[in-house]
């Protein structure tokens, strides 16, 4: 018995894979990864700053702490969400523009005006231009339109060369171009050259706008009719006939409250809506950077809200788009 060499006893075959196998009994459980560090060397105490809270053991390395991280908003707010999660914009990073859902195809509706049909409030909101002020070069117009819940629903973008607006200022000619959220051109709006030299009532210095949707088909004109004390528009059809009247208020500047231009029935006894350049303090006052609230019924006609839409803007550059002041060449 001296050359049999003592073995251990034998174990069942389940009690071994038993020993084997983590000891958590969870299916797929991740692997005990600190059964495998290594601890390092000890690297160079370094003391924590003034104000932190706490610290970690000496030699052992602490993360940067996200102090100015974004707060969460719940899903329910008023505000939508912008940014990816774990993404947060830098301080000079650029707000991105949150647009209103694009509508589907609606039968009877000019391509693009499909999101009129769904507001009854809509807001003409202008682009300040600094470099009006400090140079009195006139630039381009731009313009934000946007629904009650903020939302971009047109980019409007005037398209007049440098000669005519420095040359002509507020009587200029130009081409008012609204596009949608994919930059596609969804109506024109353009203002022919009317000289204001001569008599007042002589039907050639008269104002006009002409809307066309989509570019090249006509829906409509603005006209200016011809009045001692207040502004008064005709708003007509493709064809030049009167449909509804603008009627401006005595004084056009209204200096510290709106102005409200009232939209009507041909025979005055309905209300169809209303233009009203909202007051903005100290920006009204120095800047031509208006913002103009438009209200009109939710189940009017899409074409003649587009002509509202369209009466907003000649009556801005008629009233309220002031040129810069010319510098004396002496």
């Amino acid at each position: 018995m001296s050359g049999v060499v003592p073995t251990a006893p034998e174990q069942p075959t389940d009690e071994v894979e038993n020993q084997v196998k983590s000891p958590d009994p969870r299916p797929d459980a991740p692997p005990d990864y600190n059964s495998h560090l290594v601890l390092g060397p000890p690297g160079p105490a370094i003391p924590p700053s003034a104000g932190h809270a706490g610290s970690l053991p000496m030699g052992l390395y602490s993360p940067p702490q996200p102090h100015n991280l974004p707060l969460y908003q719940p899903a329910g707010g008023t505000h939508p969400i912008q940014y990816q999660p774990g993404k947060y914009p830098m301080p000079n990073q650029p707000v991105p523009v949150t647009w209103m859902p694009a509508p589907g195809h609606m039968p009877n509706c000019p391509p693009g005006l499909e999101y009129l049909t769904q507001l009854d409030i809509i807001h003409v909101l202008q682009h300040f231009e600094p470099l009006e002020m400090m140079t009195s070069f006139e630039t381009n117009n731009r313009y934000d339109i946007k629904n009650n819940l903020d939302q971009m629903v047109y980019v409007v973008t005037e398209d007049t060369d440098d000669y005519t607006r420095n040359a002509y200022r507020t009587l200029r000619p130009f081409v008012l171009r609204v596009t949608d959220y994919m930059g596609r051109e969804i109506m024109t709006m353009q203002r022919p050259f009317r000289c204001s030299c001569c008599c007042f009532c002589c039907p050639s210095t008269r104002q006009e706008l002409e809307v066309q949707c989509p570019p090249g088909v006509t829906i409509g004109f603005v006209a200016e009719h011809w009045n001692l004390c207040r502004a008064v528009y005709s708003i007509q059809n493709e064809k030049k006939e009167n449909v509804m009247r603008v009627r401006g208020p005595c004084s056009t500047y209204g200096c510290g409250s709106d102005s409200v231009f009232e939209v009507k029935s041909l025979d005055g006894t309905t209300d169809t809506g209303s233009i009203i350049r909202k007051w903005n303090g100290l920006l009204s006052a120095m800047s031509d950077a208006d913002h103009f609230e438009i209200q009109f019924p939710l189940d009017l006609d899409v074409k003649m809200k587009a002509m509202i839409f369209g009466a907003c803007f000649l009556i801005d550059f008629m009233y309220f788009e002031r040129s810069p002041t010319r510098r004396s060449s002496r």
